[in-house]
């Protein structure tokens, strides 16, 4: 059988009157790169804030490593969230030093190696930095942790097609063997060679999920394809 690093059964979410989702029912096997893919508005990042501790589910059942939300699956989960949040008068040693303080798992050195190829300058305050060089910044920083499940939100979104090339190739794909990562992307035909499963949700249910070498030989269109061919003249994105 195999293991899984999160499973969720039914679960459900409100905000005030409207339902982010009310049956949702996800599986994610450990070791794996995971696309959590969908159009605005289907529940992403409400899914990835509920794994990270940031919200509540309303209902069913969550497991994280086999435990229940709680303090310790907090500790084995690395978050980036879709937005900046450093106070800008933060020099990018600052952030360094508060890793170190607050995660027992941080690795400084591989963080430091990782700014030092994107050519950034530590003494940099993050208010000098450009939008994407922050994102840099930021997503160094959450893949420097030792952790089990990392939960990224437009991580690549607002970063240069070079350091995207980075990114994925060095950061994310040469990440820790055993862990796993979920990613929330737009940008599919980025990220889609570097994905073993993906999962398509909308209007808070599973869509789809399996995996991306099932859409190319089954279906024989790219992932993106795929996305564009579900979703074309539905929505606007």
């Amino acid at each position: 059988m195999a293991e899984y690093i999160v499973r969720c059964r039914n679960l459900v979410k409100k905000y005030g009157n409207f339902v982010a989702f009310s049956d949702l029912n996800i599986d994610v096997e450990k070791g794996k790169i995971v696309g959590l893919l969908g159009p605005n508005g289907s529940g992403k990042t409400t899914f990835i804030k509920i794994l990270a501790g940031l919200l509540t589910a309303d209902g069913g059942v969550l497991q994280i490593d086999g435990m229940e939300p709680c303090v310790k699956t907090k500790s084995i989960v690395s978050y980036l969230p879709e937005r900046p949040y450093f106070n800008s008068w933060m020099k990018v040693s600052d952030c360094l030093d508060y890793f170190c303080d607050f995660y027992e798992d941080f690795d400084r050195e591989r963080a430091e190696t990782m700014l030092s190829d994107l050519q950034i300058p530590k003494d940099m305050k993050l208010h000098e930095l450009s939008k994407g060089t922050k994102e840099k910044v930021q997503l160094v920083l959450v893949m420097s942790r030792r952790a089990k499940l990392y939960l990224l939100d437009e991580p690549i979104g607002g970063v240069d097609p070079a350091a995207r090339d980075y990114i994925l190739d060095t950061i994310i794909t040469k990440f820790d063997r055993e862990a796993t990562i979920i990613i929330s992307t737009h940008l599919i035909s980025d990220i889609e060679n570097h994905l073993d499963r993906f999962i398509l949700i909308d209007k808070g249910k599973v869509r789809l999920n399996g995996e991306v070498k099932y859409i190319r030989e089954k279906m024989g269109m790219s992932l993106d394809s795929y996305f564009r061919e579900v979703f074309r003249c539905s929505r606007n994105f």
